[in-house]
């Protein structure tokens, strides 16, 4: 595609860093999986009974390492929520969990940062939780670690702080879907491709953010992120 081709210039490609790679991880869409973490399960006070689910956020919602995200609007109750990111290289449709991992590139640490009064006061009138969940710069994302490099981790801790205070941590190993599972069930939903990245969940520990906080998260093995709260625009 040229700028010529288009009525308006076209978006710019939403990327990843790729750990000891220039080039970066182009990234097509973002979903997530909901109540993956028996504790964060029972934090929230849902049914633990109850599967995970999904719901998207939009790709260009990603902020790199580093970056300062302002505090968003409409909100007076945005929360954190550490979780390892899995990076699609290929996928389909009904995706067999034991082929899942041949369609892995690579696994981060990602924040689903969560506006939890909005997502709350969707829930009690059955509606999506959009508002809540999908706001600009809302996933921020650490650099990619190829798989090629280092596996496919299933366990090790994962965890957050906030001002040097830890506030989350817990294992991969507590997933209650592992990521093949997630795969495999997602792909019975939509057909998955290259581009794709799935956030897997958060452990217990999620809390309230203010501007001026700094976040530090990371997963064993894997990578680490650093942001900052800004102020609102």
């Amino acid at each position: 595609m040229t700028a010529s081709s288009t009525v308006i210039p076209a978006p710019a490609q939403p990327t990843l860093a790729v750990s000891g790679d220039s080039r970066g991880f182009p990234v097509r869409r973002i979903w997530c999986v909901g109540r993956n973490y028996l504790e964060h399960v029972r934090e929230m006070g849902n049914d633990e009974r109850q599967p995970p689910f999904f719901f998207a956020k939009h790709a260009d919602m990603i902020a790199p390492d580093g970056a300062t995200i302002p505090y968003p609007p409409l909100t007076k109750d945005m929360h954190h929520e550490v979780e390892l990111v899995v990076a699609l290289k290929s996928g389909g449709l009904n995706i067999p969990a034991d082929r899942a991992l041949e369609c892995v590139f690579g696994y981060a640490v990602g924040i689903d940062l969560t506006r939890r009064d909005l997502q709350q006061a969707s829930r009690k009138k059955e509606q999506p939780w959009e508002i809540g969940k999908s706001f600009d710069q809302s996933a921020p994302c650490g650099a990619l670690a190829p798989a090629a490099s280092i596996g496919h981790p299933t366990k090790g801790r994962i965890w957050l702080s906030v001002n040097g205070s830890e506030r989350q941590s817990g294992d991969l190993a507590q997933m209650i879907w592992n990521v093949p599972e997630i795969i495999a069930k997602l792909s019975q939903q939509v057909a998955l491709g290259a581009g794709d990245i799935i956030m897997t969940g958060t452990p217990a520990g999620v809390a309230a953010l203010a501007p001026g906080d700094v976040i530090a998260c990371g997963v064993d093995g894997i990578g680490t992120l650093d942001v900052t709260i800004g102020k609102p625009l």
